[in-house]
């Protein structure tokens, strides 16, 4: 069996609440404001990530995540619960980003990362979507980026022969394939369930340092990254109206009516067979 030394987690801070709104003049979703919590679907790539780690005691777990320097709870957060340190990236360059600019600076910040190390990540996790985009794109982007190899519905991962063994969730059932080492996975909640943090854990997150890297630290081209570098764009924003229209008829002021009403309602609408009896218990 191989040994894992370097793991990288990416994860997200996301609005707690599915009431997101969106700049009608930029396309780009408003923050400011909304409570914000680590995304419920990446806490079960930190968990795996932690399980990794306990499986193999010398290997370091890093969190990292991209977005304002608020987004440094986030990484506590993952630290609180076993990652050994947390790093942001942020920068204004990088506002407005749509997929494909996010997985260019995740990629490139992970490709600093790894060889500040001496070698680069043996396994990067990912969760399987944000729930403020619901793309499920940047983790395979990131992946295809850095040039290894992506395992998608990851429900089960083990470490097989120098290389990974994962099971996947496929229309109809699973499937069992495998990938050679460093391998970039994106997990479904169904490989686990996450822990709890514990006291320590608290406080060894409040106490985390957290690194930041900005746009200079990566070297990208200013072109490639935020509105400028972002291939999709919001042309126009539009929330749906309530058009449904009903009528309210009390059984309890006339019950005979209400039923009388409820059928000719049903007739008219042709909901009721033809051919049955008259009224409606008919």
């Amino acid at each position: 069996m191989g040994k894992v030394e370097r793991i990288a987690v990416l994860i997200k801070q996301v609005p707690a609440t599915e009431n997101v709104r969106i700049d009608p003049e930029t396309g780009v979703m408003i923050r400011e404001g909304l409570a914000v919590e680590v995304n419920p679907l990446d806490l079960h790539a930190i968990e795996e990530a932690v399980r990794f780690k306990e499986k193999f005691p010398d290997a370091r777990v890093t969190a990292v995540t991209m977005g304002p320097p608020a987004a440094a709870k986030a990484v506590r957060y993952a630290v609180a619960m076993g990652c050994d340190e947390g790093v942001v990236v942020t920068d204004r360059a990088f506002a407005g980003s749509d997929t494909l600019a996010t997985s260019r600076v995740l990629a490139e910040a992970l490709r600093k990362l790894g060889s500040e190390g001496g070698k680069g990540f043996d396994l990067i996790l990912a969760g399987e979507r944000a729930t403020d985009g619901e793309t499920g794109q940047v983790g395979p982007s990131v992946g295809t980026l850095l040039g290894v190899p992506v395992l998608t519905y990851v429900s089960k991962l083990e470490v097989r022969d120098g290389g990974f063994e994962a099971e996947r969730a496929v229309e109809g059932g699973h499937e069992r394939v495998s990938a050679p080492m460093p391998a970039l996975a994106v997990v479904i909640k169904e490989i686990n369930v996450p822990r709890l943090c514990t006291l320590s854990g608290k406080l060894r997150g409040r106490k985390a340092e957290v690194r930041t890297l900005s746009f200079a630290d990566l070297g990208l081209p200013r072109e490639s990254v935020g509105l400028a570098g972002s291939p999709t764009k919001v042309v126009k924003v539009g929330y749906p109206q309530v058009t449904r229209k009903g009528r309210k008829v009390s059984a309890f002021e006339d019950f005979g009516g209400a039923l009388g009403a409820l059928e000719k309602f049903l007739r008219a609408g042709d909901f009721v067979p033809a051919g049955r009896s008259q009224g409606v218990n008919g």
